[in-house]
């Protein structure tokens, strides 16, 4: 499948970041990689293939991005606010130059999608910014920074990074609009390494019972207890799930 590459220049952090473009046509789907992955991670690892069909039939153009992680969540050496100071440098990157240069080939809402760490960078780009990618498919994620080795003192950047912790920091006019306007499709599996060492299993239930508190639309997709935390079941997931998101 032809791949086009962009290097994206990223005046606040330490290198340009890659993004790859796969497709004709179709809604935008940006898509985040596991810890420390790199934008091509999804090609090695056979999830543009699982969608390949649509992909081909030009009903979807995926886009895949680089992180920061080593930089941000990843860097234990750094204070947790420290590094959630540093990721709202990597949110303003998405934001300001990396969903432009998706618009020029697809302008068109987005579809976030993540596993793992990835499905934490889809889903906080979703909320925070509901207007660009207002559908968000989020597979294996864990959801709440203060548990990443995190340590010192707990600031605004953390608070804001937090999605198991902001939410019940909106106003009710934008909590309202965040209701009308997003949809977050949560997925789980129940098997090895999806509670340890990983927290995606409770923290996707945290997660999900905090968006039904406050009543953001969303599902919760949980499979069973032969699915681990794995790219062969994100493969399946991804491909279940994606074709009900184009048409939401």
């Amino acid at each position: 499948m032809r791949r086009e590459h962009f290097e994206i220049e990223a005046p606040d952090l330490p290198h340009p970041g890659a993004l790859l473009r796969f497709g004709h046509a179709g809604r935008p789907v940006l898509a985040f990689p596991t810890e420390l992955g790199r934008a091509w991670e999804w090609e090695d690892e056979g999830m543009v293939g699982a969608i390949a069909p649509l992909i081909e039939e030009g009903q979807v153009m995926l886009f895949c991005v680089d992180t920061y992680d080593a930089f941000t969540w990843s860097d234990r050496g750094s204070a947790a606010e420290e590094r959630a100071r540093r990721y709202r440098a990597y949110e303003s990157w998405l934001v300001h130059h990396v969903v432009p240069r998706v618009h020029e080939h697809a302008p068109a809402d987005l579809i976030a999608v993540g596993a793992s760490l990835g499905a934490y960078h889809a889903l906080q780009l979703a909320i925070t910014r509901a207007d660009i990618a207002p559908r968000v498919l989020a597979l294996s994620g864990s959801y709440d920074p203060s548990l990443w080795h995190a340590w010192g003192e707990h600031g605004e950047h953390l608070h804001w990074t937090n999605p198991s912790r902001y939410l019940d920091s909106f106003d009710a006019d934008h909590l309202e609009w965040l209701r009308s306007r997003l949809f977050v499709q949560l997925v789980v599996g129940q098997g090895e390494w999806e509670t340890w060492p990983t927290g995606a299993l409770p923290g996707t239930r945290q997660i999900a019972a905090k968006l039904a508190e406050v009543g953001i639309p969303h599902d919760l997709d949980v499979w069973g207890h032969d699915v681990a935390h794995h790219w062969h079941w994100w493969r399946l997931q991804l491909a279940h799930q994606l074709p009900a998101l184009l048409n939401r």
